[in-house]
């Protein structure tokens, strides 16, 4: 008897709303002490998380209206936003 095909879980980018792949987004979590927001490559670092897509206009427009902010109720640094920017793939980067 074949063995099933393994799931994939499934997250929502908190720009376009759209459902995707965990593999194929981007995370932001909230550290657990209260330090701020920080990029998650591995997607198992502990503390709230939230999803956006590999894409600079997906990224830009979670910027601009605050998406991040509002999902892990802390503010992203201009650190962050610089660190988040500089994660997009070059070829998904406009």
């Amino acid at each position: 008897m074949p063995t099933p095909p393994k799931r994939q879980p499934v997250r929502t980018c908190v720009a376009c709303r759209t459902a995707g792949g965990k593999r194929g987004l981007l995370r932001l979590v909230r550290l657990p002490d209260g330090a701020g927001i920080a990029l998650d490559p591995t997607g198992k670092q502990s503390g709230r998380g939230a999803y956006v897509c590999a894409t600079s206009a997906c990224v830009e427009l979670a910027l601009k209206r605050k998406a991040f902010e509002r999902s892990l109720k802390t503010a992203l640094t201009e650190g962050g936003q610089a660190e988040l920017r500089a994660a997009i793939p070059p070829e998904n980067a406009v």
